[in-house]
Order: C-alpha cells, then sequence, then structure tokens
C-alpha cells in the first residue's frame, strides 16, 4: 500500500471549528465542535447514566440530515444548558435548519458528572456554551488539552471516592491516511481505570492506600461483590462518570454509517477504560462528517476506534492536578 498513516490536526479538517470555555475555580466547562455548513452525524451512547441531547434525531429514520453543533459539558444532566448558548451563537450567524420564519440551529449533546470536583453550585451555561463557540471562531489551528473545557473538572478511577481517585482532562487525537482523515475529542471522567491503547499499562485510575500506586478497579469490584458488599450501595461515594466525545472526519458516510462508525469507535473506549460503559457511566460517542472523501465505514471506524483511545490517553497524560486530585504526573 502507498498510503501511510499520520497524525492529524484540526488545521486539517476544513468547516470544523473547535473550542473550549472553562471555570477553572469551579473546575467545569463544556467543549464545542461547529459545522457552519452542516455535517451528517451518528451516536452511539452505551452505560446505565447518560445525559445527552437530540440523540434521538440521529437515528437514520428521523428527517434532519445534518447538524450544526455537538457540544461536550460537564456539570452532569444541568451542563446541557450550555447547549442554549451554542443555539443562540449560531442564530446570530445565521447558522440552522430554515424554518421559513428563520433558522433552528440544529445541537446534539451530551454532559459528564463532575459535581464532585470543585464546586457542584457552578455549571456550564448559555453563557459559557456562548464562549467556547466565539473560542472555537477564533481560529485557533490547535486545541488546548487537559484540564480544559468539558475535561476541566473530569476524574478517573472513583471506586472508592475522591481521596483515592485521579485527574484526568480532554483529550484530542487524529490520524489521516490518504485522503480519509479522523480526528477524535475526548473528554475522560470514568468509573474505571485508564490503560494506554498501545501496550494496555496502566496510567491512571484507582490509588491503593498509599495513594502512589494503582491498583485494578476492576478486581476490586469483583472481590467487593465475592464478599457481599454492593460497590454501588447508593452512599455518598456513589461513583458518577461518563466518558464523552466527538469524533470529525471527511468520511462520505450516510447517517446509519455514521452511527456504525461510533459503535466501532466506542471500542477505543472498551480498550482504555477497564471498566467502560457500566450502570454509573453514559459514555456517549458523535462522529459528525463532511463527506467529501470516498471511504470504507469499516476503515473509518477502525480509525476512529484508534483516534478515541489515543485521545483518552492523551486527556490523563495532559492532565494537571487540581480540586485535590493527583494527576499522572505526580506519580
Amino acid at each position: 500500500m502507498n498510503n501511510t498513516i499520520a497524525e492529524a490536526y484540526l488545521k486539517d479538517f476544513e468547516g470544523f471549528f473547535i473550542g473550549n470555555a472553562q471555570d477553572k475555580t469551579a473546575l467545569t466547562g463544556c467543549t464545542v465542535i461547529l459545522c457552519p455548513q452542516g455535517a451528517i452525524c451518528g451516536a452511539d451512547v452505551r452505560g446505565g447514566a447518560p445525559a445527552t441531547r437530540e440523540t434521538d434525531l440521529l437515528e437514520p429514520v428521523n428527517m434532519v440530515e445534518k447538524i450544526h453543533a455537538v457540544v461536550l459539558s460537564g456539570g452532569s444532566a444541568y451542563g446541557l444548558d450550555a447547549a442554549g448558548g451554542v443555539m443562540r451563537f449560531l442564530e446570530e450567524k445565521g447558522i440552522g435548519f430554515d424554518v421559513g420564519v428563520g433558522v433552528v440551529p440544529i445541537v446534539c449533546g451530551a454532559s459528564l458528572f463532575d459535581l464532585t470536583c470543585g464546586n457542584a453550585k457552578i455549571r456550564p451555561d448559555a453563557t459559557m456554551g456562548y464562549a467556547a463557540c466565539k473560542a472555537a471562531f477564533a481560529g485557533e489551528d490547535s486545541l488546548e488539552e487537559g484540564n480544559v473545557g468539558a475535561g476541566c473538572g473530569a476524574t478517573v478511577g472513583k471506586l472508592f471516592g475522591a481521596s483515592r481517585a485521579m485527574k484526568a482532562g480532554l483529550g484530542v487525537y487524529g490520524i489521516k491516511t490518504g485522503d480519509i482523515k479522523v480526528l477524535a475529542v475526548v473528554a475522560v471522567n470514568a468509573l474505571g481505570d485508564i490503560r494506554d491503547y498501545d501496550d494496555a499499562k496502566p496510567l491512571a485510575g484507582l490509588l491503593a492506600k498509599d495513594g502512589k500506586t494503582l491498583i485494578s478497579t476492576e478486581e476490586a469490584i469483583v472481590a467487593m461483590a465475592s464478599s457481599s458488599v454492593n460497590a454501588f450501595s447508593g452512599d455518598a461515594n456513589l461513583p458518577a462518570n461518563t466518558t464523552i466525545g466527538c469524533v470529525i472526519t471527511n468520511a462520505a458516510l450516510t447517517k446509519a454509517q455514521a452511527k456504525k462508525v461510533a459503535q466501532i469507535a466506542q471500542n477505543g473506549i472498551a480498550r482504555t477504560i477497564l471498566p467502560a460503559h457500566t450502570l454509573n457511566d453514559g459514555d456517549t460517542i458523535f462522529v459528525m462528517t463532511t463527506g467529501e472523501a470516498n471511504a470504507d465505514p469499516v476503515a473509518v471506524g477502525i480509525m476512529a476506534c484508534k483516534a478515541v483511545g489515543k485521545a483518552i490517553n492523551k486527556g490523563v497524560l495532559k492532565a494537571k492536578s487540581a480540586g485535590g486530585y493527583k494527576a499522572l504526573s505526580d506519580l
């Protein structure tokens, strides 16, 4: 084959704009992915605790073919309010679905639970969503990672509460081969532990009692179950999580194919977060495409899986300690 696989960056994706806004004192934020000309989109939601907006619209049987933005936010279900600011920003620019008397921007989104990190009373809202759009249109070719946007208050390894969890954040990773380009933006906020995508080496997650080494969340859950202790008994330390992300690509996909790519991309979560898709996670992946390049959807899915997994790793590698949570760089 003549095509080589190389890393891709935001500047490689014409028609997409990505911006962050955050409150670094309250430790929460949002990330917006904008496509003013409209993008075909699919989504896949897993786990037992999702907080999402307009995902039903993305089913292939439903009418609207293209969306204009995806919003990833902290704040749990409260954070879905950020989409209102995104809609206002797009409406002011005349971007949206033409309904005769004006335009209706089609904005999808998902939120993660970060209320136990920082100030639980401050959450992403319409003002923050609007600010993220302004940042997206500022023309930056690269994106900040770590404690920014939807990853500002993200944490991992939360089975035994905040004292033994670790700080994570927002990760970005892109790849291209030939004409096909894929880039993933992921806010890493999981009950489970984070493993390296390539060699499965533990990177971050559940800390041992010494606060210096990692232990396995999966093994801890199984051990608790076998000793008649319910890890999810509803007490104050009940872990609440959710890893959310968006994949952008130039591959030509139908709505059904975009949904299938999102399903394949979820394997990037399953490969790097152990356990993934639990009752306390609402792991959600969106796939947006402008559709210029012909491609096999399975090949695009494989690329998306890798991009998601690598973005998750970067979300941990770029994170800094905050809110009393240690980061990988502290170990």
